[in-house]
């Protein structure tokens, strides 16, 4: 995009302030990770850094170019992370393959650092390395993994965004 896409405006608000939104709505604390503790090692940089920076048995990691998850994909998520009485990892599996939403435990920070170190820098990669489960969405909720990472996907998500605050104002 040639630019931060968090800033980027969907309407009244931008693509990183939409998903916080559903983040905080869906009771979870939400954090921006604005500069990776290793530089230049993507999206498994952010997710590195989450990592090491928190507090908390786990990290639910969200990208800012997908405005459009809801509370039901994040509970999702949650409840196959959680579903054994175990953290365990769990990563999002669509059509383009294996992405975000991913919750991992914190405990898997070195690994994760592994990777980095090894340059194994893809989310499958990561994915394999940690034994993660991979959820699928419905076909009906596939939707949600749209990712804007071009022009003419931004147009689309204007008219998408546009069309969905219309009908929530109207219903």
């Amino acid at each position: 995009m040639g630019r931060d896409k968090a800033g980027i405006r969907l309407g009244s608000r931008t693509m990183l302030s939409a998903v916080r939104a559903t983040a905080e709505r869906s009771g979870l604390k939400a954090r921006v990770i604005r500069r990776d503790l290793v530089p230049r090692s993507g999206p498994v940089g952010g997710i590195y850094t989450g990592l090491k920076t928190s507090h908390a048995n786990g990290v639910l990691f969200l990208a800012c170019d997908m405005p459009f998850i809801t509370r039901d994909l994040l509970s999702r998520v949650l409840r196959k992370a959680t579903g054994t009485g175990r953290l365990k990892p769990v990563f999002m599996r669509s059509s383009q393959g294996i992405g975000f939403p991913a919750l991992l435990p914190t405990a898997a920070a070195p690994a994760v650092l592994a990777e980095i170190q090894a340059r194994h820098l893809s989310l499958h990669s990561l994915c394999r390395i940690l034994h993660g489960a991979k959820t699928r969405l419905p076909a009906q909720m596939a939707e949600q993994l749209r990712n804007i990472n071009t022009p003419e996907e931004l147009a689309r998500a204007r008219e998408v965004f546009s069309r969905c605050h219309r009908n929530r104002k109207q219903g």
